[in-house]
């Protein structure tokens, strides 16, 4: 299964200047949940945001210009490489922008969390045809910031 995971906000931003634009308690506990003992694939701006491989999984950073050397760490080239080198395990594809554009056409499933928010960025989630996808509202949760876990699988 090759996912993509993300948080975004009523104006589809997922970041500002490097970093997530809200903290909300709780908000990451699906992402957690779904991609330990899976492979995350992820952009090098996504990965420095991190600062380090994630535990219990194997993280892969997609990078043309740095190398990262670390347990449960690979950095490849492009998104094709990292998908080849994941094989048939279940693959998450958690950003940035750029590697959501990319992987949009191949992704069978989206876990998006909507965050109940107009916020100011510089990095969004882009636009994708809802038609192509069956879409499911899995859990609301009510709060200073509201959000909704939604899955899109595709038709």
């Amino acid at each position: 299964m090759i996912g993509l995971i993300v948080a975004y906000s009523k104006n589809r931003v997922i970041g500002n200047s490097g970093c997530i634009p809200w903290k909300i308690k709780g908000e990451q506990k699906r992402f957690k949940e779904l991609t330990t003992g899976n492979v995350v694939i992820m952009g090098r701006r996504s990965y420095e945001e991190i600062g380090h491989p994630l535990p219990n999984r194997t993280t892969i950073v997609v990078s043309g210009t740095k190398n990262y050397d670390a347990d449960n760490c690979i950095t490849v080239k492009s998104l094709g490489e990292a998908v080849k080198i994941a094989g048939d395990r279940n693959v998450y594809i958690s950003g940035g922008e750029s590697l959501y554009k990319e992987a949009l056409s191949i992704a069978e499933k989206m876990y998006i969390t909507e965050i109940e928010l107009e916020v100011e960025g510089d990095t969004y989630f882009p636009e994708f045809d809802e038609a192509l996808f069956d879409k499911e509202i899995n859990q609301h949760f009510d709060g200073d910031i509201p959000y909704t876990y939604v899955t899109y699988t595709r038709k």
